[in-house]
């Protein structure tokens, strides 16, 4: 039996991670600050243990039981204002997070054959329409996100020199009903408003989320995929397209759509309000080239499955 070390594991994408590893009978230890409050779970596959970055402490019996390392932790960039405090959080709780495990791994024996990180496409800047999608070779933005996601990789990046394989998934917005962006742009339309983000007209690089988990289990099943690779599905959507998706699906013909102009965003959310607002098109064809290929490949079918 093989065991995958996850951390952020109790985030909906790591519970759905591990979800599907121990149904295929891998042994997943998660990660947490608190391990004993998740001691109740039914799954016998499933196991906790302590960490904490802050402290720079890890639990060296789980890292050195782990055949596979999914690191997913990392503040929540959308948590909240961007403040000075709250951007040091967002980039010091993934470099020192990374530094932990990578200087576990270089201190004691162990038998990480591959380290799987989190990445996202904040990496790139804007393009508009006209311009070609991005791919993982353009270079980063220059902005507080590009720069973050450029740290975040290469502290996953410096687990080379110890000899272990490494994919990054550059992530665009995590398509998941229980959780991230479609929880809050649902929001309103409990209340029958499809609240349309800026002029509308900015793309959106999205993912659902069973395919998401279904990359991070191919780079762990698959031994030879390596490298940095854009997790988005096939056909981006304009921001409006997605949420009248959304709606139609949700709510038929009953609703009201609403534009909330970019101005308001800025005044509300502050520089947080240039990543909504950003046009992100990023290009998945270097995964599909190594064959997988996407269960929602159209945001259509995405939002049925996950609506209704």
């Amino acid at each position: 039996m093989e065991t995958v070390l996850i951390t952020g594991g109790t985030g909906f994408i790591g519970e759905a991670l591990t979800q599907l590893l121990t149904e295929h009978g891998y042994h997943v230890i998660v990660l947490s600050r608190q391990p004993h409050a998740h001691t109740n779970s039914a799954n016998n596959l499933l196991t906790y243990a302590h960490w904490d970055v802050r402290q720079q402490a890890i639990d060296l019996a789980a890292v050195q039981a782990a055949d596979f390392i999914v690191h997913l932790a990392g503040a929540n960039v959308a948590g909240h204002r961007w403040t000075s405090a709250y951007k040091k959080e967002i980039v010091d709780s993934r470099v020192q997070s990374s530094q932990l495990l990578f200087n576990t791994l270089q201190q004691h024996p162990n038998k990480v054959r591959k380290f799987i990180s989190a990445s996202a496409t904040g990496y790139y800047g804007e393009n508009h329409n006209g311009l070609p999608p991005f791919t993982e070779m353009d270079p980063p933005a220059t902005d507080f996100l590009g720069n973050t996601c450029q740290t975040w990789e290469a502290g996953a990046l410096q687990m080379e020199q110890l000899d272990k394989k490494v994919v990054i998934f550059r992530t665009g917005i995590a398509l998941n009903k229980n959780g991230g962006a479609l929880k809050e742009f649902y929001k309103p339309l409990q209340f029958g408003f499809a609240t349309i983000l800026g002029s509308g007209e900015q793309w959106v690089s999205w993912i659902h989320l069973h395919d998401l988990v279904r990359l991070y289990f191919n780079a762990i099943v698959n031994p030879g995929l390596t490298g940095i690779f854009n997790a988005v599905a096939p056909k981006p959507v304009q921001h409006k397209d997605l949420i009248m998706t959304m709606a139609k699906v949700a709510k038929g013909k009953s609703f009201i759509s609403v534009h909330v102009p970019a101005f308001a965003l800025k005044l509300g959310l502050g520089e947080m309000s240039t990543e909504v607002l950003k046009s992100v098109n990023a290009s998945c064809q270097k995964i599909q080239d190594t064959g997988f290929q996407f269960s929602y490949p159209e945001i259509g079918a995405a939002m049925e499955q996950l609506l209704q």
